[in-house]
């Protein structure tokens, strides 16, 4: 991370994204197997992290083999925030974010707590951003003489 750069919002998957696993996972644990996959499937949601700084978007991943992706912000396009009534029920959300970067054109961030509050934090730092960079989205998706 730059020196001048600064995390707005630190956060992860909650581990209700695997409540379906789980509770399967426990019906079948005499099987023993299935007591590894839960293992496995904790270990991936506990090892995904996403950082929200001023300038990108960071999601960390992996249990052996680690993976960094960034998003600078400048790079997006729009958001979208959803809430099932499971999510709701534990303050939960899902924030959709749409780029125009090449390699990750929708980037969700699932089961996150707060996912209103983070979706807004990010609005914010992207239009701070692109006034930074003096970066403007121009939308070509209409036709001409419409």
């Amino acid at each position: 991370m730059a020196p001048d750069e600064k995390v707005a919002w630190t956060g992860g998957p909650s581990q209700l994204s695997n409540l379906g696993l789980y509770v399967l996972c426990t019906l079948l644990c005499w099987l023993i197997v299935p007591v590894f996959v839960a293992l496995w499937r904790w270990l991936q949601t506990r090892c995904t992290v996403y950082e929200l700084t001023d300038q990108r978007l960071i999601f960390k991943r992996g249990v052996l083999n680690k993976t960094t992706d960034d998003l600078e912000l400048y790079r997006v396009r729009d958001s979208r925030f959803q809430q099932s009534l499971f999510e709701r029920l534990f303050g939960l959300g899902e924030v959709t974010v749409y780029t125009t970067d090449e390699t990750t054109p929708v980037i969700r961030l699932r089961y996150i707590r707060d996912a209103a509050s983070v979706r807004e934090t990010l609005r914010t730092l992207v239009e701070a951003r692109r006034d930074a960079k003096r970066v403007r989205y121009l939308d070509a998706e209409g036709t001409l003489g419409a």
